[in-house]
């Protein structure tokens, strides 16, 4: 996916471009795990759409939720969706962070006219 040691870095235009990319990747992430989670409390707890959101976003976001679930299955969900929401966390992070470590990276190993 990315260029190798033997390859020059990419223009700064090409690299704005994947760190661009990389964004909306990880911002489709965690688009998906935001209507997971509405689409949880909606069936678990009876929720309304608002107040589904309200609390799917308030577990993504690390604040937890708003409402106490109520029922055992709703107790279920809410448990299981606060520890997806915390390793949807870290991996949006690092989808993030990749292109931008790698180019740090790959300018200091860099070989340049093959010389090592």
């Amino acid at each position: 996916m990315y260029e190798s040691r033997r390859h020059r870095p990419i223009p700064a235009r090409h690299f704005v471009r994947r760190v661009l990319w990389h964004f909306a990747g990880a911002s489709a992430v965690i688009a998906a795990s935001l209507g997971g989670g509405m689409a949880g409390y909606a069936f678990y707890e009876g929720l309304g759409w608002r107040d589904a959101y309200l609390n799917a976003a308030m577990l993504l976001g690390g604040m937890g939720p708003v409402e106490v679930p109520q029922t055992p299955g709703g107790k279920l969900f809410a448990g299981s969706f606060a520890l997806y929401s915390g390793l949807v966390f870290l991996v949006a992070i690092g989808i993030v962070l990749a292109p931008i470590v790698h180019r740090v990276l790959h300018t200091f190993h860099w070989e340049s006219d093959g010389a090592k």
